[in-house]
């Protein structure tokens, strides 16, 4: 989401409140009330909204542009692949923040540091893309599991689903 839109999309606006909001639009805050709300790449998030996001958490109160305040109760998972606290030591990150957020803190390795999942991702990503294109592929090759245990996976989970998607899209069995 665009720095310039990512306002709007977390806490929402009313009709008219800037140029382009032609209607009143529920934040993502609002619409996770009483639930859960994930936070992708949290370090990506510019030092003005999370002052926002620090007020929403604080004090369980959004301010949607054009609207009164709206009182929320969101429990917030994020995520993020930076070290926040380094960000924060470089004045990148809001150190409140990050001690509001830093509840319940885990540390999740690098695909290339947990071999052992590879086959269960695997079997995973078969049954799903067995069901997406309709196909009964059952397994991979051998030299597909050695490819796969040398690769370093730069790009982790995501990579190796969007390997084996692209061998269902181009292979046949």
């Amino acid at each position: 989401i665009p720095d310039s839109l990512l306002d709007s999309e977390l806490f929402g606006h009313e009709k008219g409140a800037f140029t382009g909001a032609l209607s009143k639009k529920r934040g993502r805050f609002e619409r996770a009330d009483q639930g859960t709300i994930f936070l992708d790449e949290i370090g990506e998030m510019p030092l003005s909204l999370q002052a926002k996001l620090l007020r929403a958490l604080q004090e369980k109160e959004i301010h949607p542009l054009g609207r009164p305040a709206a009182t929320v109760d969101v429990r917030v998972v994020a995520a993020t692949n930076q070290d926040l606290k380094e960000k924060v030591g470089r004045g990148e990150f809001r150190e409140d923040l990050y001690y509001r957020l830093k509840v319940v803190e885990i540390h999740l390795p690098p695909l290339r540091e947990r071999l052992d999942d590879i086959p269960h991702l695997v079997e995973h990503f078969l049954a799903l893309f067995n069901r997406k294109f309709n196909k009964k592929i059952k397994d991979v090759s051998n030299d597909v599991w050695t490819m796969f245990h040398h690769h370093p996976w730069p790009g982790n989970v995501r990579e190796l689903k969007n390997t084996i998607e692209h061998a269902f899209i181009r292979c046949r069995d």
